[in-house]
């Protein structure tokens, strides 16, 4: 990927898939299928995509030592780390990102949206 053209990349490999979805579902609804049944293949193809694209974003804001922080806080606790990643895309979509994300900003963001512990206060009589 060059360094002056990775959202063209991106989007150019967006269009070209959405064009394939498009065909794969034209073909299929021509096909004597029911309307209302939805194709398992372009399904998971449409799965494949998004992931694909969630990698590449995360590949182009968050250094390599911060994705592997994120992948160990995923592991031990799923869906907060994917909570942190969709916050990223989200930042990273709507412009607000200034660079790349390095471990100590990863670090930060997990702080500041980590869940408050629940704290049980037994007292005793």
């Amino acid at each position: 990927m060059n360094d002056g053209q990775p959202d063209d990349d991106l989007e150019e490999l967006r269009r070209k898939k959405m064009e394939q979805l498009q065909e794969r579902a034209e073909g299929q609804a021509g096909g004597g299928q029911g309307q209302g049944q939805v194709d398992p293949e372009a399904q998971e193809a449409a799965q494949q995509q998004a992931e694909a694209q969630r990698q590449a974003i995360l590949r182009q804001y968050v250094t390599d030592e911060a994705r592997k922080r994120l992948n160990t806080v995923k592991m031990s606790k799923q869906q907060f780390g994917e909570q942190v990643e969709r916050q990223i895309i989200a930042l990273a979509q709507s412009g607000r990102l200034q660079g790349k994300i390095d471990d100590d900003k990863m670090q930060q963001l997990l702080k500041e949206l980590k869940p408050d512990k629940q704290r049980f206060d037994i007292k005793r009589r």
